[in-house]
């Protein structure tokens, strides 16, 4: 893919919101210089001017406070992912010099957990629906009886035993640290300022009292439009597993390839 058809589909979600705000903006101005003519804010330009200074400067901090946090979201989730999918790799792995029968029962059970992380859990974490991760639970439940139930055989399958155990509980740890990054939004109070603070900006330009009105709307749907981009990517990277820049599933679906072609080969001795 071309950097420039990649930058394309990166924007191609933004456009709407950015058209909408560059509507509602230039519609708003218009209304503004309709009941109040530019001449009789003339007098106030200097205020007005300094007021939008120190605004725009608040705002600006904010909005880049907002997108701070949620890009370090978005790269602890992306971590996350990718350790879980690792831990999930380790521990197949070990399990193959468990014997045969442990090895079955490891290899289904990872198989099972994947599909359904991948196939269920996936949609489930953008919707929060908590319901949906119970089944994953007792997957790792039913896994966690049959590693207890194994009895090692020799002083190799010792060794691998307790390593196994070891990657059992990395793995639990890894999924509770994913869930935990699906459950993580910015904060309502936070939201609703952010949404207050645009209009806000966007709706102090129209007391500039700027003679000519297609120059005024050039600024204002310039601002609404900058505005609107960066609030798309906020609300867009605030859900790690859903929208245009979503975490990629590619690690967990190599520990799914892993798995399913490890389930075909001979167990170790």
């Amino acid at each position: 893919m071309s950097v420039r058809s990649s930058l394309l589909r990166s924007l191609r979600p933004a456009i709407p919101p950015i058209l909408l705000a560059g509507a509602l903006a230039l519609a708003g101005m218009y209304l503004v210089r309709h009941l109040v003519p530019p001449q009789a804010l003339a007098e106030s330009n200097d205020e007005v001017g300094n007021f939008i200074q120190v605004l725009g400067s608040i705002y600006a901090v904010l909005l880049a406070f907002a997108v701070y946090v949620v890009w370090g979201q978005f790269n602890d989730a992306r971590v996350v992912l990718e350790q879980e999918a690792n831990e999930v790799i380790d521990f197949h792995r070990v399990a193959m010099g468990l014997g045969a029968e442990a090895r079955a029962r490891v290899s289904t059970a990872l198989r099972e957990y994947l599909d359904n992380t991948l196939g269920v859990e996936w949609t489930a974490m953008a919707r929060m629906d908590e319901s949906a991760f119970e089944p994953g639970w007792k997957i790792l439940d039913a896994l966690w009886t049959s590693l207890h139930d194994f009895e090692p055989g020799n002083e190799c399958q010792r060794t691998l035993y307790a390593e196994a155990l070891v990657r059992f509980n990395d793995l639990s740890d890894a999924r509770t640290r994913r869930l935990s990054a699906s459950r993580t939004r910015l904060p309502g109070g936070l939201r609703l300022i952010l949404y207050l603070g645009a209009i806000t900006t966007v709706a102090s330009l129209y007391l500039l009292a700027i003679e000519r009105a297609a120059t005024h709307g050039i600024i204002v749907v310039a601002l609404a439009a900058a505005i609107a981009h960066v609030l798309t990517v906020v609300e867009d990277l605030d859900d790690p597993f859903a929208g245009q820049w979503q975490v990629s599933k590619q690690s967990l679906e190599r520990a799914q390839r892993i798995v399913r072609d490890g389930a075909q080969s001979q167990p170790l001795p």
